[in-house]
């Protein structure tokens, strides 16, 4: 493609794009197209196609197409259907409570911490509750970290501890008192039924109950946790899928060096 055909395709593109009537991009700008699946209780059939696309178009979608149907097993089928969104957003209004903060590297971090703070952070980590997952704990606390990512362990100025899973919320804070942690950070990975948002609002009754709430600095993170999520439960900050030792650290530095600040 020449650099003169590139410029015009580019302009064409932008001039159709209305971000106040933002949809799904597919073959061409504006087409809505978007593929999603799903399983029926019900045994793969001509009726349960049926079933799955009428299903579709009251979703919105215009013009669904069952592009897969498998059976899983006697009584339930799996769909994979496309077909064309109807709906929009108004991109430009859309306003996402997120954790600011400037990510730092490895070398930074330590750095940091060891002008404002001269010492070691102390951080606690654990899947709490009765989540047996250790996978997002370990990817932000362990050594040698996740996807390029070195974990909290490898850092010089931090002290780690990770506690595993299936940690009680009583053991927790007795394990958070007694190594004088900074920070808590807990994992959640089982949401089935809401029994993460269970679990964490216990977490932070009994810190409050405590008169504990204060002392520490409480994370929370996993595959369905935002920081609006967690701020309403009421932790200090959510980490979703996407975020990394480095996020946490940084977030962890900018948010004690506030704290100190304010009690100097």
């Amino acid at each position: 493609m020449s650099k003169g055909l590139y410029s015009t395709s580019k302009k064409d593109f932008d001039r159709s794009l209305d971000l106040k009537k933002l949809k799904p991009y597919g073959d061409t700008m504006n087409d809505g197209k978007v593929q999603l699946s799903f399983t029926l209780p019900v045994p793969d059939s001509e009726q349960a196609v049926e079933a799955a696309r009428l299903l579709a178009l009251r979703m919105g979608l215009s013009e669904p197409l069952v592009a897969h149907h498998q059976a899983l097993d006697r009584d339930f089928t799996f769909f994979v259907v496309y077909g064309g969104l109807t709906h929009t957003v108004d991109f430009t209004q859309i306003h996402v409570d997120a954790v600011d903060v400037q990510v730092m590297s490895m070398a930074e971090t330590d750095e940091f911490i060891r002008r404002y703070f001269g010492r070691k952070l102390r951080v606690l980590g654990a899947s709490t509750g009765t989540d047996a997952h250790t996978v997002g704990i370990d990817a932000i606390m362990n050594m040698k970290g996740y996807a390029g990512h070195y974990g909290l362990e490898r850092y010089k100025m931090i002290e780690a501890l990770n506690l595993g899973s299936q940690v009680s919320n009583e053991d927790f804070i007795r394990k958070a008192v007694e190594f004088d942690a900074d920070v808590l950070l807990v994992s959640q990975t089982v949401t089935q039924k809401n029994i993460h948002i269970e679990n964490l609002t216990e977490l932070v009754e009994l810190l409050e109950a405590e008169g504990l709430r204060q002392r520490f600095l409480l994370l929370i993170g996993g595959p369905r946790i935002s920081h609006e999520l967690a701020k309403e439960i009421g932790a200090d900050a959510g980490f979703g899928p996407g975020k990394f030792a480095d996020d946490v650290a940084s977030f962890i530095c900018e948010e004690l060096a506030k704290r100190q600040e304010l009690h100097q």
